[in-house]
């Protein structure tokens, strides 16, 4: 069965790149009939707070991306523990004792001379009593695992195609620090085998990690799972942005955002597809597939979402709706108003228009006039507006703009708005007549 993970830190709010991440993988294992799991990735005590954890499942719940079901990694120190304590006895796993001040001074001299920055192991160099003496000094050796550079490091990669690494460009990986805390690596491919992990989808940030993390699999004689690294989200110019990192739930949630119109544009962008107000999950599941993932950055646009957001918002049915909507606002009035709205919490200030009250503007002595006539024609049936202007035209000859203009701004008070065929009923007979014979009064 294919099973995937979203694997977010507790450390603050999911950002959009996040939210990107959670819905591919929960893509793949949807369209598998598989397993999404969230796995909170808080070893990291000293950063983790409970109520990020909360807050990423409101998020996950808000966009429908609901996991089967939820790891814990601080709940699982023992298994790292023991994995960890394996791969020593094995001697994949060696102490270390530089400090970042001195790894950092390698580094400089190392590009210095055109070499690339890697670790050179020298602490597999320091003999027992050398390690004794350091250790004797009050310094505690951070852990880092020993790749195999024999071993071929390949994989066939979802997105990017044939990957291959040579183990001897690559540093050593530090997976524990000195005071006894985790790193990503070793905790996170302990996981992937314990939980059954059969497809890794994440960012291209990662394909370095991967090619680390394929041997730890095999040291702990385990199959990989399959990876895939998609392109990293940028800004519509074409940057990094750093304002992608704030955009998160509870922004797009104020600014009236639909989950649905996330999902429609991250389920595609950085893809061949084309990016559609698509509401319906079932449709975006038909045509998902890493095939269609380009190597390209993908380029997130706010206008482009709202652009998503404000069709989706107009093929919302009342029901979908009815609980965000003012009192008093029925089917009828959600029908009206809905063509005008580029957020669901727009329909109040719209709704206006038919409770009142409403600011007329001043009128020319012959519009007054025609507005005190529109009200003694006014006519109440099943489509008084049609009715109205059919006869004022007749009556009057005003056509056009001429006709139509001053009945809106006498009846609305503004010179555009919903359809008045559908909102004149809404207002009701008695409140228009109202409002006609005050225009035409002023």
């Amino acid at each position: 069965m294919t099973t995937t993970r979203f694997a977010p830190s507790p450390t603050g709010r999911l950002h959009v790149g996040n939210i990107r991440t959670a819905l591919h993988n929960w893509m793949l294992a949807e369209k598998a009939g598989g397993t999404f799991v969230l796995r909170i990735d808080d070893t990291d005590a000293a950063r983790s707070r409970e109520e990020y954890v909360e807050a990423i499942r409101e998020d996950l719940a808000w966009l429908g991306l609901a996991p089967a079901r939820e790891e814990r990694q601080s709940h699982r120190l023992e298994a790292y523990q023991a994995a960890f304590d394996r791969l020593r006895d094995a001697g994949r796993i060696y102490p270390a004792y530089e400090t970042s001040q001195e790894l950092e001074l390698k580094r400089k001299i190392q590009l210095g001379r055109g070499l690339p920055p890697i670790y050179d192991r020298a602490a597999l160099k320091l003999g027992d009593d050398e390690r004794a003496a350091k250790e004797a000094e009050g310094i505690a050796p951070h852990w880092r695992f020993r790749l195999d550079h024999d071993e071929a490091i390949a994989w066939d990669d979802g997105v990017r195609g044939k990957q291959s690494f040579d183990a001897a460009q690559l540093s050593d990986p530090v997976i524990r620090r000195a005071d006894g805390s985790w790193l990503y690596m070793l905790p996170s491919t302990v996981d992937d085998i314990d939980m059954g992990v059969t497809q890794v989808l994440r960012g291209e940030d990662h394909v370095s990690n991967t090619a680390v993390q394929i041997q730890m699999f095999t040291a702990l004689g385990a199959a990989p799972p399959a990876f895939a690294h998609e392109a990293l989200l940028v800004g519509k110019e074409g940057k990094l942005s750093k304002r992608l990192g704030s955009l998160g739930c509870d922004a797009f949630r104020e600014r009236g955002i639909e989950p649905e119109a996330l999902v429609a544009l991250l389920a595609r962008l950085g893809t061949s597809l084309p990016v559609e107000p698509i509401a319906d999950r079932a449709k975006l599941l038909e045509t998902f597939d890493l095939s269609t993932f380009g190597r390209a950055p993908a380029k997130f646009d706010d206008a482009e979402l709202e652009r998503i957001n404000t069709a989706i918002v107009h093929a919302m049915e009342f029901a979908q709706a009815q609980d965000r909507l003012p009192d008093g606002m029925d089917e009828a009035g959600w029908h009206a108003m809905r063509p005008n709205v580029a957020t669901v919490a727009e329909a109040e200030q719209w709704w206006k228009l038919v409770t009142g009250p409403i600011a007329q503007p001043n009128f020319a002595a012959e519009d007054r006039t025609f507005l005190g006539h529109a009200a003694e024609t006014l006519e109440w049936g099943e489509d008084p507006w049609r009715a109205l202007t059919s006869t004022l035209k007749q009556v009057t000859g005003r056509k056009g703009k001429a006709l139509f203009l001053p009945l809106r701004q006498a009846l609305t008070g503004m010179d555009h708005g919903p359809d008045m065929g559908e909102l004149l009923p809404l207002i009701g007979e008695d409140e228009a007549r109202s409002r006609l014979k005050r225009a035409a009064a002023a």
